[in-house]
């Protein structure tokens, strides 16, 4: 594979600690990436380049290499004012915006009637992970695709994405419940 080649995927991904299955796309739609470009965890990205179309591997993925180590400095506790209109429940996911603009996500670990503890590590940090993942497709991007790092029209990154968080921004409004293995790490 080179540079700026259009990849598809299958994959299975299993927490090596718990071998609970985190995510897959298997009987579903394909995770198509840009190699190069930062748009899957950089400890699975090393390994599939040297993969062909239809080779199958098992990869495994320390967290320095996919979503980062824990950083206990990244949960923050904030007033629960902060969240009102929000149907707090332990584990959701909520959204905002960053000071460039980014999506930052944020998890719910735990709230009381005055505060609300937030976590900005990805739900995967501190995971060692396996893949299970086979190549459908390797192809060369189009001039358009290269031009802008957005695969056949889609939102670059998905599933096995990357990305930061900023650990001082505030938690936004938008509460979500699906977590796949994307995102990236905040540190």
């Amino acid at each position: 594979m080179n540079k700026n080649d259009i990849v598809s995927i299958e994959y299975t991904v299993i927490n090596q600690e718990t071998k609970e299955v985190v995510d897959t796309n298997v009987d579903g739609k394909p995770l198509d990436f840009m190699v190069g470009r930062e748009q899957i965890i950089p400890g699975l990205e090393s390994k599939l380049i040297e993969l062909s179309k239809d080779d199958k591997a098992d990869v495994l993925v320390a967290p320095a290499d996919g979503y980062g180590e824990y950083n206990d400095d990244a949960v923050q506790t904030l007033p629960k004012e902060q969240f009102e209109g929000v149907d707090l429940v332990e584990g959701m996911t909520l959204y905002g915006s960053g000071d460039n603009g980014e999506t930052v996500q944020v998890i719910v670990k735990s709230f009381d009637d005055e505060n609300v503890q937030i976590d900005y590590n990805h739900p995967l940090a501190g995971k060692t992970l396996m893949f299970t993942v086979r190549i459908l497709d390797v192809r060369a991007a189009t001039e358009e695709e290269i031009a802008t790092g957005v695969v056949g029209g889609m939102a670059s990154g998905g599933c096995c994405g990357s990305g930061s968080c900023d650990t001082h921004e505030e938690p936004a409004v938008k509460a979500d419940d699906h977590q796949c293995c994307g995102g990236g790490h905040c540190s």
